[in-house]
């Protein structure tokens, strides 16, 4: 009589290599393939506002990504997002109209900016934490803005940059379908690059940072070399992302970058899910079509030109009603709540069957 051998009832690893993986299970690689075909095809059937808010949403997901990394995996706080999205911006409309510069020279210029602005006021974070720590990244907004409104005022730029569409490989970046590819595949680098970072030296040292500034130090773990790295790469990923934004919107201005653009960003980490680069991604989505979303459903009401006037009004009291629902109710965020749904489905059904007397 044969045996037949018993099947394994989950996904289990036999080796080190499938740790490294990047996706781990057949049904994730299926599913990766299948969303990524849906990414693809997406821009063929979608309107020029749906595109344009697929485009929002990669824009806020580099940004997201990078304050993900430096305050939910290296525990750093961070106020002057909106100012680093800001020195981005300026880089490029500053380049432009002065020397012409093309894209690919204003981008890591861009870069190099965030680098160094990271490096300038990244330095307190060796001797602040908490709160003095997040005042003292606050003054990094003020100092940008105040820099990029003095150029706009002495150049004679009152109303803004006007900034001409980039060209890449002989091809004007103009059409909202081209820039969904463009900026799709640099949302897909930021996310590459973020992930093969956390899975770095570098990202698990960040981690114990985190975690444990005197355990880490004890570990032989250079806290005060990897809390400025963490600024560094951070404010790099988002000027960049300032830079897309000003190519994007042909435009640079200081109204753009006030400090509820930072408040935004943070809301996008804390809504998503704190120390992960999913709940970036989740967070940016909602955040960046939650206004859109209550403009839709309050013109769905009953006399709905009456309340035209007060949908800016709205759009702030519902965010922040969303922040402190999240924070009271869901402190995982959205991520948590997926990773709920998925251990439900994983589990059902037998998650609450009882078990028999035989079986105890």
């Amino acid at each position: 009589m044969s045996r037949i051998p018993p099947r394994a009832s989950g996904y289990f690893r036999t080796s080190y290599a499938q740790d490294f993986r990047l996706i781990e299970t057949r049904f994730r690689r299926v599913a990766a393939v299948l969303f990524v075909a849906m990414l693809l095809i997406f821009p063929y059937f979608a309107s020029g506002f749906h595109l344009d808010l697929a485009n929002q949403v990669f824009l806020a997901s580099v940004g997201a990504l990078s304050l993900m990394l430096l305050t939910g995996y290296a525990g750093q706080i961070s106020l002057g997002h909106a100012g680093l999205l800001a020195a981005g911006a300026f880089t490029v409309g500053i380049l432009f109209k002065e020397w012409n510069a093309p894209f690919w020279i204003t981008l890591p210029a861009a870069a190099v900016v965030g680098a160094l602005l990271g490096v300038v006021f990244g330095l307190p974070s060796l001797r602040l934490r908490g709160l003095y720590l997040a005042v003292s990244t606050l003054a990094l907004h003020f100092v940008v803005v105040y820099a990029g409104g003095e150029y706009e005022t002495k150049r004679g730029y009152s109303t803004g940059i006007v900034i001409d569409p980039p060209s890449l490989w002989g091809y004007e970046l103009v059409s909202p379908k081209i820039w969904y590819f463009v900026l799709l595949a640099f949302a897909a680098g930021a996310l590459f690059l973020c992930v093969n970072l956390l899975r770095s030296r570098t990202g698990r040292a960040w981690r114990a940072v985190h975690s444990h500034e005197t355990v880490a130090e004890a570990l032989g773990i250079g806290v005060a070399n990897h809390k400025l790295l963490a600024f560094v790469v951070s404010s790099a990923m988002t000027a960049v992302a300032g830079a897309l934004f000003g190519y994007y919107r042909g435009f640079v201005s200081v109204e753009a970058f006030s400090l509820f653009l930072t408040i935004q960003y943070v809301a996008m980490i804390i809504i998503g899910g704190m120390g992960s680069l999913l709940g970036a991604l989740l967070g940016a989505f909602f955040v960046t079509l939650l206004p859109y979303v209550i403009e839709a459903g309050m013109a769905m009401l009953p006399g709905a030109q009456r309340y035209a006037g007060v949908i800016f009004a709205v759009n702030y009291s519902a965010f922040g009603l969303v922040m402190i629902l999240f924070l009271v109710f869901e402190p995982l965020g959205l991520v948590g709540i997926w990773h709920r749904l998925q251990n439900y489905f994983q589990q059902w059904p037998f998650k609450n069957r009882p078990l028999s007397s035989g079986q105890r």
